[in-house]
This record gives C-alpha cells, structure tokens and sequence, in this order.
C-alpha cells in the first residue's frame, strides 16, 4: 500500500478550474465520498499530478521547483496537501483502507435529514402529518400479504411525503423484521454490488443480517463485493434505513441486507430482457433462493425513483409543458404495468422510449418483480417535482406489492 511519504491518489478524483480566480483548482471525488471539494493554488496542483505512489514528498518538491522554472517551493506545502487531501479521503491510505474496513458504515445524506435525533423524528412525523402525506402509521395486525414497496429515494425535501406512502403501508402490512433493499446504484457500473457493514444514522446503529447475505452470496456467486465501496456515498439504501429506524424503534429490532444494482442500458440497447442476461438471471434466482432457505418473513424494500428529465441531465430544453404531460403519461404506463406485477411490460414500456427519461428505478424493480412474482401492485402515491426555474424535473412514487 501506498505510504503517505510517497502518497497515492485514489481514482474518481475530478478538477477544474476556479471561475472566479484562475489562479486556484477545485478538487473534488466524482461519486461523492469523501470532503467537500479542495481548493488548491496551481503550484499545489502541479504537485497533486505526481502523487503516483512511487515519488516521494522530496522527489515531488525537486519536480515542481524544476517546473516552477527554480521557484522556490517549501516542502511543507506538500506534507500540509497530503494531510488535507488525506482527511477528505482523496488518498489511497490507511485512513482511507481503514473507511473501507470499519465495520459500520458512517451516514453520508446528512444534510438531506436532520443530523439530531429529536429534530429528524419531528421531520419525519410531519411527512406523515403534513400537507400531501398519509397520516401516521396506526398499530394493527399485519395479514402477510405485503411482500415488497417500491419507495423513492429522492430527498426527503422533495420527495418525503410519498416516502410516508410507502412506508406506512408497510408498517401496517407487514410483520417482517428482515428487510433486504434493492436500490439503485447511482456510483458504480458493476450490475451487483452487496456490503457487510452495518448502517449509522442519526437515530442508531441498523445490522446487516450477514446470514442472509451468506446466502444470497452462495448462490450467485462471487463478484458481488468487487465495488463495495460504492456504498459509501450511496443515498439509495439510507434513505429507506432512516424511515425504518424511525417506524420500529421501541417496538421491534430489525436487520437489512443492502443491495444496490447497476444499469440495465445493455439490455436497454439490444431490445433484450435483462433477465436473459447471466448476471441478472443468477441474481433473480439467487434472490428466489436465499428466501426459501430463510425461515422468517422478509418484506423488500425497492429503492428507486421514475423519471430525470432536464437541463440538469443534459437535456436540451428547459422543463414546461406539455413535456411535463407526456413525462407524466410515460410515468402512469409504467406503473400500470408495475401495479399489474408484469415485469416484462414494465421493461418494454422503458425500452421502448430508449429509457430517455432515465428512469433510475428501472433496475432494481426489474430484478424483484422477477424474483418474488408478487400477485398484483397497488399504486400509493405519484408526483412530480419540478424546479421553479425549469432546470429539472424528477418524479417518484410508492407502490405496494402484494402476495
């Protein structure tokens, strides 16, 4: 492993120029994790360029004073670069190894929700309570009969109240203490990716049941943990962990498995089902699999959104009508076919506009519907956010999936 005295960048790492003093570069990580982005004079990123891993802190001071044409430039600027790229988790280092391998995973969406437990109990009850939600959920005897919710994971400013949605129908429906979430992987290409590690939120600490991922593991495969660090910064499994926290507190313990899923735009260009291909097909019956060898119920949470349409997903025109009509039109066929549980005809309705809608919920839907075949869907809660400016558009939904 690369030492701090010869320090490594990691990949992901982004720059640009400063807009409003070009003598400075913001440095940041692509997929999220990490610090805020860094400011570097140009000196300072003239020295980043070589944290290769093989130079040393002296060998990197002589490379810059030589194209620095003999500008003096103290070492100490590269040992304090080190120390702040170090803290933001921009090196291959211990620090970093040691984020990778702790055992529980540190929230990453604060700022989306409350960092205080009090205060978030009380952001959370209001999405019940308040203008568009359901009503809190009401104590009553589950019949087994909710086998999974489709639930957004967009932020809860936007988004929260038809979080509400979904969420209190599964308190109500469901005895499960064993929730595995499927959500969609916003970091990482690989089609699958599973973590051990427990998840950290303001109100505790939620285990991942290592038995059941033990199984599901056994029965796909390996691969599954090749991009584990794409879990991170991944907003689609918290998400759902905080609601769950909030709902059983006090009242039962519970685990999750966290599952993220890739894209699905190869099977998207070949006009193919995705369960034809070998990954996903291993998937759906690993799934299928590990289920009948659990001996409790399980509810399935799905983690995803509809459509991303926008300047702000490069498209070419700002968000008005009547492009917010069709996007709705587009939206309600889908979950047409997601409310008759008709995995095939919920592809095909996506596939068949080239998914230019980018409709992130695509996958990890796909994969459950296969998996557990339930008997009918039932639409909960629609919407449609749209920026004031037009800049973007995102729409979501909670559906309930029934046995």
């Amino acid at each position: 492993m690369p030492s701090l005295e010869c320090p490594q960048l990691r990949p992901y790492l982004v720059a640009a120029q400063d807009e409003r003093d070009p003598g400075h570069v913001h440095v940041w990580e692509r997929r999220g994790l990490g610090g805020r982005p860094i400011r570097l004079s140009m000196i300072e990123y003239l020295g980043l360029q070589m944290f290769d891993g093989q130079r040393s802190l002296r060998e990197i001071q002589l490379e810059a004073i030589n194209l620095a044409g003999g500008q003096l430039v103290p070492l100490e600027l590269f040992a304090r670069l080190v120390e702040r790229l170090d803290d933001a988790l921009f090196l291959d280092s211990p620090r970093f190894r040691a984020a990778l391998q702790a055992p529980v995973r540190e929230p990453s969406c604060i700022g989306c929700y409350d960092p205080e437990p009090e205060a978030l109990r009380r952001q959370l009850s209001k999405l019940f309570t308040g203008k568009n939600g359901p009503g809190l959920p009401r104590e009553k005897a589950p019949d087994g009969k909710l086998r999974a919710a489709l639930i957004p994971h967009v932020d809860y400013a936007r988004g929260g109240h038809t979080f509400a949605w979904g969420f209190k129908e599964l308190f109500e429906r469901t005895e499960a203490s064993l929730f595995v979430i499927i959500g969609t992987s916003h970091h990482s290409a690989h089609r699958y990716t599973l973590t051990r590690k427990n998840f950290k939120t303001p109100l505790g600490i939620v285990p991942t049941d290592q038995q059941y991922v033990d199984r599901l593991v056994a029965h796909y495969g390996e691969g599954l943990f090749d991009d584990e660090i794409c879990h991170l910064p991944e907003h689609s499994i918290e998400l759902e962990v905080v609601f769950l926290q909030f709902l059983y507190e006090g009242r039962r313990p519970i685990r999750i498995v966290p599952l993220v899923v890739g894209p699905f735009q190869d099977s998207i260009e070949a006009g193919s089902l995705p369960a034809l291909r070998p990954d996903v097909a291993r998937m759906i019956e690993a799934l299928r699999k590990a289920e009948a060898e659990t001996n409790e119920p399980i509810c399935y949470v799905i983690s995803g959104d509809l459509a991303h349409i926008g300047p702000k997903f490069d498209d070419p025109e700002l968000v008005a009508e009547p492009l917010l009509t069709h996007s709705r039109d587009q939206d309600r066929a889908i979950l047409r076919q997601a409310e008759a549980a008709d995995p095939t005809a919920y592809f095909q309705v996506i596939a068949d506009e080239c998914d230019r809608r980018r409709i992130c919920g695509l996958p990890p839907t796909y994969t459950l519907l296969e998996a557990i075949q339930p008997r009918r869907g039932k639409l909960l809660h629609y919407d449609q956010y749209v920026h004031p400016h037009g800049h973007e558009s995102v729409s979501f939904a909670s559906v309930a999936f029934y046995g």
